[in-house]
This record gives C-alpha cells, sequence and structure tokens, in this order.
C-alpha cells in the first residue's frame, strides 16, 4: 500500500499519464504519423512499425502505467520502476531531437519546454524507486 507521500506524487503523474493515454486513442492518421515520425526520429527502431499500431500501442502503455500510480495497491518501487523507463525514454527524446533544446543541449527551447517537462515525471519515478529501497522495514 501506497504511504501518503508517495501517493501525492503517483496521483499527479498518474493523471497526467492516465490523461496523455486516453487523448491518443482513436488517433487519427495525420496524428499517429506524426507522433510515430518524432519518436522513429530518436529510435530508430520503430521506423518500421506501423503508426497507428505504434500509437495504439503507447496509448495502452501510457492507460497502463497511469492506473498503475493511481492504484495505491501497485507497489511504489515497482510503479517508480516503470514511470523511470517510460519518462527515461521520453527524456532521451526531449535531448535527441534537433530543435527542442539550445545550443547546450540540456537547456529547452520554446519548443522543447512540452518534452523537457518528462524531467519532472523522471525525478518522481526516481524519487519512488529511492523511497523503496530506504523505508524502514
Amino acid at each position: 500500500m501506497a504511504k501518503l507521500r508517495q501517493y501525492v506524487p503517483r496521483l499527479a503523474a498518474g493523471a497526467f499519464i492516465l490523461n496523455s493515454g486516453l487523448g491518443k486513442r482513436g488517433a487519427d492518421a495525420e496524428t499517429a504519423a506524426g507522433l510515430h515520425a518524432m519518436a522513429a526520429g530518436t529510435y530508430p527502431f520503430l521506423e518500421d512499425v506501423d503508426p497507428q499500431e505504434f500509437v495504439k500501442a503507447l496509448s495502452t502503455a501510457e492507460i497502463a502505467l497511469g492506473a498503475a500510480l493511481l492504484v495505491p495497491f501497485v507497489p511504489s518501487g515497482l510503479v517508480g520502476l516503470a514511470l523511470s523507463g517510460f519518462a527515461g525514454g521520453l527524456v532521451g527524446m526531449y535531448l535527441r531531437t534537433p530543435g527542442m533544446t539550445q545550443s547546450d543541449g540540456v537547456r529547452p527551447t520554446p519548443e522543447g519546454i512540452g518534452l523537457a517537462k518528462d524531467v519532472f515525471l523522471l525525478g518522481i519515478g526516481g524519487g519512488l524507486v529511492a523511497d523503496a529501497l530506504t523505508r524502514e522495514k
């Protein structure tokens, strides 16, 4: 069962990710192509995946992760690992997509703000894992 100190960030991240996943359900071909192109530009192994299938899988993953964060009986360490992995992929996309960062490669451009916020999700995931690893038994 999640502790209150764990559940507050879980609720914030979970609601955000669940909403994102639900919003991608039934994405039209143009939206699917745009999301797929951005992801495949960063992660070339995705190039051969059909854009509609990619968005369907992404939507399902976001819904599952969001729901896992929201329900208190999923262990915080486990859901923190899942969130960290998911957010790490998003942060990687932010750092590797041209035009998202300023010349230093870290600070966001105005276009990169939308992806840069994923560092907060990575921090929440890391915090959940750290709390689970260091809590008193």
